[in-house]
């Protein structure tokens, strides 16, 4: 028993161990097709302990045509929200007996095909797919017959199902609550102007200008990375420009460089300066001031998108969930304190 084995214990070494055939092995580990008598199956199960045996689960893939794995493709695990989402994910696959394989593209379209490459030759049985932008590789996706669900709003002709919030729609309604403060030169930090969830969001802070009759100019544009550095810079380059009652940002990192920006320029929030974001974690009613900032609803995009997975027909579903404006001190709300 102290000896280091030098190879990977098999079926056969736990027949031998246990004084039984392979086959008898097999029914106990895949419980059946057969029966096994109560005391042969015990002692298999104490061979297997005894020996460490585990199971091939490739091997028994290759049978059963099942990995029990999903493939998640993801533009960037940095981002909070990003990383917020695949842990509901994560948790789910599992809840559902499933493991989730992680692919990070870090905002790298090559990067991201390649991913896809090796997830679909690992065979899994899903994928689920958020895109650096443009989701550019669902033809091969489909060509591979493999089930995949995207996290993000694709195009009904695109013939593919999705989970997702009207990200339009909820830019809209953040610019509302701002204009509601009676702010009415609004600015928007907003993502690369050519990728698509910029443009929708960009739209909806547009929507809720024009319907306030207010004008959505291009100056109170400011286009960067959807990161902390991002947002720090181009606010103190907006400063220098032009200096806004309120301001919208379209992410939550965004919007932490933002605040940093304003700090150093001694710029108090709200009550020089308005600030909301868009996909907010926890972490935003954990900064000074806590940010008003739209909620997407994770745990249930995450809940659908695993059990459209598992229960997959070939139907194409799309999924639209309610968003949430979550309130904080940033707009200039005034938030009741927890007093327990």
């Amino acid at each position: 028993m102290g000896e280091q084995r030098s190879h990977r214990v098999t079926r056969k070494d736990v027949a031998r161990e246990a004084g039984t055939s392979v086959a008898v092995v097999s029914y106990v580990i895949n419980n059946g097709p057969r029966p096994v008598a109560e005391t042969t199956r015990q002692r298999v199960l104490a061979a297997i302990k005894t020996l460490g045996y585990r199971p091939n689960g490739i091997a028994r893939a290759l049978v059963s045509g099942v990995t029990q794995t999903y493939g998640l493709v993801v533009p960037n695990i940095s981002n909070p929200f990003i990383s917020s989402l695949a842990h509901a994910l994560q948790q789910e696959a599992l809840t559902n007996g499933r493991v989730l394989l992680l692919g990070d593209a870090s905002d790298d379209q090559l990067r991201e095909l390649e991913i896809i490459h090796k997830l679909l030759r690992r065979q899994v049985d899903g994928l689920l797919y958020y895109s650096v932008d443009r989701h550019p590789h669902l033809e091969l996706i489909q060509s591979s017959n493999t089930p995949c669900v995207m996290l993000e709003h694709v195009a009904p002709e695109l013939n593919i199902s999705s989970v997702c919030v009207d990200e339009r729609a909820a830019a809209c309604q953040a610019t509302q609550h701002l204009i509601e403060h009676g702010y009415q030169e609004i600015a928007i930090i907003c993502g690369p102007l050519d990728m698509l969830n910029t443009q929708d969001r960009l739209n909806g802070w547009r929507d809720a200008l024009q319907q306030a009759g207010l004008e959505a100019s291009d100056e109170w544009i400011f286009p960067t990375a959807y990161t902390r550095a991002g947002g720090y810079d181009v606010t103190r380059y907006m400063l220098q420009k032009h200096r806004p009652r309120a301001i919208f940002a379209t992410n939550e990192m965004q919007a932490f460089g933002c605040l940093r920006a304003l700090a150093e320029q001694n710029i108090a929030v709200p009550d020089e300066m308005a600030l909301v974001c868009f996909n907010a974690t926890e972490a935003s009613h954990y900064c000074v001031p806590s940010l008003t900032a739209v909620c997407q609803p994770v745990s249930r995009l995450a809940k659908t998108a695993i059990s459209l997975l598992q229960e997959w027909d070939g139907e194409i579903r799309c999924c639209e969930f309610a968003f949430e404006l979550r309130i904080g001190e940033s707009c200039g709300c005034a938030v009741k304190k927890d007093t327990k």
